[in-house]
């Protein structure tokens, strides 16, 4: 058997477990719609867009990179219970490729990613966001939105695969949050102090959130510095950065994995 299609195998047996259990994608979901509410309605009175604009087409595209990060718990989480259980030694037993798991992985995890952009695409339209650019850079805003959700399922397959305790998944869990909120998802970097403004302008999720603003024609809240000339380069740059280090380290956690 083909790794390919090992790997399609194993995608429709994580698919077919959110068929029959679906709350998790479907809390993640209304967790992002949460954040999406509490910032654009309950805060946003309060927080001007650099270079103008309206707050709730400046939020909306960093809600959307947001939420490709934050499947990275999730990920971590699968990966390490599929391990801890000796689901992912039964696999190794198997005729099939290495890569095949992490392949199955990803082809789920890009599946619910796809699915979870759409619904806020929707959902942003229907509290009365807009995409003002044009349809072939709209669609490459989405293109980048799921290449970072891309580079992160490694970083989760890596780190269920190497940090397989409890512990550890409460340690991903906890950290996601200041790497998520120490960018330009919910508020410009120009809004900070010079020194945190200049970390959060290079976070992979700030580029990528600048980006698809850029593209869906939303304000970008930049007036100046590295993401205001090359925010789609370093969009596309993080995430290939990213995966070309965390899948070979993902395949090596792979290899060395004991029960």
């Amino acid at each position: 058997m083909t790794t390919l299609r090992a790997g399609w195998i194993i995608t429709q047996r994580d698919l077919a477990h959110w068929v029959r259990q679906p709350w998790g994608p479907i809390f993640g979901l209304m967790f992002s719609i949460m954040l999406l509410l509490v910032f654009g309605f309950l805060f946003g009175g309060a927080i001007n867009v650099p270079g103008g604009g309206d707050y709730i087409a400046y939020l909306l595209p960093g809600m959307m990179a947001l939420s490709m990060l934050f499947g990275v718990e999730s990920t971590a989480t699968a990966m390490g219970n599929d391990a801890r259980k000796g689901i992912t030694d039964r696999f190794r037993a198997m005729p099939i490729g290495s890569a095949s798991v992490a392949l199955g992985r990803v082809g789920a995890d890009m599946t619910n990613s796809t699915v979870e952009l759409l619904v806020m695409l929707v959902g942003g339209l229907a509290v009365g966001w807009r995409i003002t650019g044009d349809a072939v850079a709209a669609a490459l805003a989405v293109l980048l939105l799921l290449l970072l959700r891309f580079s992160m399922l490694w970083i989760g397959i890596f780190i269920g695969l190497r940090f397989r305790g409890e512990g550890a998944t409460s340690a991903v869990q906890v950290l996601v949050w200041p790497i998520g909120f120490l960018s330009t998802a919910i508020v410009s970097a120009e809004t900070m102090p010079g020194w945190l403004g200049a970390i959060a302008a290079w976070n992979p999720l700030s580029a990528t959130a600048t980006a698809a603003r850029e593209l869906f024609g939303n304000p970008t809240g930049v007036t100046g510095g590295v993401l205001a000339d090359h925010a789609v380069l370093l969009a596309v740059a993080w995430p290939v950065l990213l995966t070309a280090i965390f899948a070979p380290l993902s395949a090596r956690a792979y290899r060395r994995l004991r029960a």
